[in-house]
């Protein structure tokens, strides 16, 4: 058995890999790149009921697997670069030969994969770290879960400038409901809901706009959205909505969260 293990900036993913297919997957929350490594480790071992010597071998990846450089347990363990662990996942996760992945986490990298070569395409520093950061200085709140529960009862019309706010029709392709700046009307009588909404909307249309750009450019009509962000349910609306204008479809698949991890323990298998 192979473990990948993510260590990210806020979170550890790790799973297990068998054959070629993934088996087990666990997150984990810890301050350090070490307890948050050997904690996932264990955690997969003890919840599947396994021996430490069943695992052959450990790939590390993610922004934290700078820390580790020996071996965990006494276990091979080696490193992979998240590019590529992503685009290894990603096409896992696809169960397609090439694509067009936006790998959302506190920032977002979008990535081309294929089997014969996996290309960084660009990012954004716009992501879940911006959320909680702006959510932070506006809402006085880093709690991602209520910061979702008050966007989900917010209302857009109060802090975005809509294009039915400057034009008597949609201009272009775009709609009336479209966006034409994003915090742009900000009333008076804007709502902390109102703000959160606000705030994850924009953040997902940087992120939707930017991968819509990557895919055309490449020919692509489908991206595949992994990482944390891809299982916010408001910012799956939000990327849908662009879909809709673009016509680029968005994936959002199972495990989606666990791309890194999985192209880790697949790198190897």
């Amino acid at each position: 058995m192979i473990i990948g293990i993510d260590i990210g900036s806020t979170t550890t993913k790790a799973v297990a890999g068998e054959g070629g297919f993934i088996v087990k997957t666990v997150k984990t929350k810890a301050s350090d790149a070490v307890t948050s490594a050997t904690g996932a480790l264990g955690k997969i071992i003890i919840e599947s009921n396994l021996s430490i010597s069943c695992v052959e071998k450990i790939i590390i990846t993610g922004a934290g697997g700078v820390m580790i450089n020996n071996e965990i347990f006494g276990i091979t363990t080696h490193k992979i670069d998240e590019i590529t662990a992503i685009g290894l996942g990603g096409m896992y996760l696809s169960k397609r030969d090439k694509v067009i992945i936006s790998n959302i986490g506190t920032g977002t990298s979008i990535i081309e994969a294929s089997k014969e070569k996996i290309t960084h395409l660009g990012g954004t520093g716009i992501g879940g770290g911006t959320i909680i950061g702006l959510s932070k200085e506006l809402l006085h709140t880093t709690t991602f879960e209520h910061i979702l529960s008050m966007a989900d009862i917010g209302d857009l019309t109060n802090v975005d400038l809509l294009i039915e706010d400057i034009s008597d029709s949609g201009i272009s392709f775009l709609n009336k409901k479209s966006t034409a700046s994003n915090f742009g009307k900000m009333l008076d009588t804007a709502k902390r809901e109102d703000v959160a909404l606000g705030i994850v909307n924009m953040v997902y249309q940087v992120i939707g706009m930017i991968s819509v750009f990557a895919a055309k450019s490449r020919d692509a009509s489908c991206v595949l959205v992994t990482g944390n962000g891809s299982r916010n349910l408001i910012g799956q609306k939000i990327l849908r909505e662009i879909s809709e204008l673009y016509k680029i479809e968005f994936e959002f698949p199972a495990d989606a969260e666990y791309a890194t991890a999985i192209g880790a323990a697949l790198s190897e298998s």
